[in-house]
């Protein structure tokens, strides 16, 4: 997607330099978050295959996978060329390991011999959507909700 193209959430030339510092440093700490998250998923998969859900198939081989997109995802982010790509397939991905997320939550799977309770689940359960939000913020998809009216 070219410059010209972006959206302008103040609806002018030109965002502020505030946000687009804002809208940077946010793209900078997922992509730094991605990438440890990536790293794991491949260094020690174990505990991320626990938590697969039954249906899904070639547990091990799908983790080793998510582990490459979150790398990629990750450095596509922070490169121009590639950020608004990025930003569309993170948030996918978000969305496709959320099943992950919710039978770790439901079946109560210990992970590294752990078992998280709610206090943990919830939270993270429910955080889910801002992290796809903040995907298609970072990746500069959507100003929302900084956009103004017109």
């Amino acid at each position: 997607m070219t410059d010209s193209a972006r959206i302008d959430p103040a609806g002018s030339e030109a965002a502020s330099p505030a946000f687009v510092r804002a809208r940077a440093a946010a793209r900078i700490v997922l992509a730094i978050a991605y990438f440890f998250v990536g790293v794991a998923h491949i260094r020690s998969p174990h505990g991320f295959v626990a938590i697969v859900p039954s249906w899904v198939p070639f547990p091990q081989q799908t983790v080793f996978v998510t582990g490459l997109c979150e790398l990629a995802g990750s450095i596509a982010l922070l490169t121009n060329r590639l950020r608004w790509w990025a930003g569309v397939m993170l948030a996918a991905y978000a969305v496709c390991v959320y099943p992950a997320n919710i039978n770790h939550a439901i079946h109560g799977i210990a992970v590294g011999g752990t078992r998280l309770g709610w206090w943990y689940h919830g939270p993270r359960l429910a955080a889910q959507p801002l992290i796809v939000w903040w995907a298609l913020f970072a990746g500069e998809v959507t100003e929302w909700p900084f956009r103004r009216r017109r």
